[in-house]
């Protein structure tokens, strides 16, 4: 019996389509609404909130907390440098 070397089909892989922006309103809804909620029971205090956007690139949520009164990002989610190492990784 002889072996012989692997084939790999690199088309072997479909690409899936990023979802249209109407088949994404249900969970954009949905996001507002949560947020909206967060923001109302003042979880993340009187001076605080929560906001999020969508990156341009990648189509994902990106969450952000903001001051209130001097609108500085206090933190991001995911950190920055994480969207960046993907980016990256995805140019390789």
């Amino acid at each position: 019996m002889e072996i012989g070397p692997a084939r790999v089909n690199l088309y072997a892989t479909t690409l899936t389509q990023a979802p249209t922006p109407s088949e994404r309103a249900p969970e954009i809804r949905e996001m507002i609404e949560n947020v909206k909620a967060i923001n109302k029971s003042e979880l993340l205090g009187n001076d605080n909130e929560l906001s999020f956007t969508f990156d341009r690139n990648t189509k994902k949520p990106i969450i952000r907390i903001v001051d209130r009164q001097t609108k500085k990002v206090i933190r991001t989610i995911p950190p920055e440098y994480l969207k960046r190492l993907s980016e990256e990784l995805s140019s390789m």
